[in-house]
């Protein structure tokens, strides 16, 4: 699969996935490309700056320890809360991750 940024006739941009380059010149030749905000079928690719991966023997050496700590520091730095609910797995998963939680014990409805 491939991204395209495409552009209509009216300057409007969008983007399509095709199979590959080939698949969007029969779609667009057939009119089967059509923009999203006027439905002009007059469409070509727009230009596109492409998207360098970098290799791995570019990206530093991080050991696990490292991630953790980092991952712990971005949990520090940027807590919040979600409410949820977590089996006894699930509780000793999270606990496992470094990811500290509540427990509410289970309380009845006073109203039913």
């Amino acid at each position: 699969m491939i991204l395209f940024t495409l552009r209509c006739a009216h300057g409007h941009e969008f983007e399509g996935w095709f199979r590959d380059g080939d698949g969007f010149e029969a779609q667009q030749k057939a009119g089967e490309i059509a923009c999203p905000d006027c439905g002009n079928t007059s469409v070509e690719k727009a230009v596109m700056a492409p998207r360098l991966g970098r290799s791995r023997d570019t990206l530093p050496a991080i050991s696990p320890a490292q991630f953790r700590a980092a991952l712990v520091e971005m949990r520090r730095l940027d807590p919040h809360g979600i409410y949820g609910e977590a089996s006894e797995e699930e509780s000793r998963e999270l606990t496992d991750e470094g990811i500290s939680f509540g427990r509410v014990p289970w309380v009845s409805n006073p109203d039913s």
